[in-house]
């Protein structure tokens, strides 16, 4: 069964049309998204908390570039951090940019392998 959204909590599906603040929102998600870095960056953190070294290690990418990429992620509320020590740990801030992360690889894995698509 679809759910509508509510005062009360999230929906799980649109039925009508979004307004033009939440479309602006995802094409903002989209724009942070089209950065083939900063999308290995959010697949990464997908997975598991980690820091700078470890995801500059992961990614291939320089400490400066890492850093910056996070600080556009933070600053766009996708990614958080907590303290541990003297290392920061990053994290995604919620599932939804995970599953949207997930799949759009799971759409590059079709357009790479000429596997057909789900219907």
């Amino acid at each position: 069964m679809e759910t509508q959204e509510t005062a009360t909590g999230p929906s799980l599906t649109h039925e009508t049309p979004p307004e033009a603040e939440r479309l602006a929102v995802a094409a903002d998600v989209f724009r942070l998204l089209s950065d083939p870095t900063r999308l290995h960056l959010l697949w990464v953190l997908g997975h598991r908390e980690a820091d700078v070294t470890e995801l500059t290690e992961a990614c291939a990418a320089s400490r400066t570039a890492v850093s910056q990429h996070l600080a556009k992620l933070r600053l766009a509320g996708l990614v958080e951090s907590r303290k541990q020590s003297r290392r920061a740990i990053y994290r995604l801030r919620d599932g939804h940019l995970r599953r949207l992360v997930l799949e759009a690889v799971n759409h590059a894995d079709h357009v790479v392998t000429g596997e057909p698509p789900h219907h």
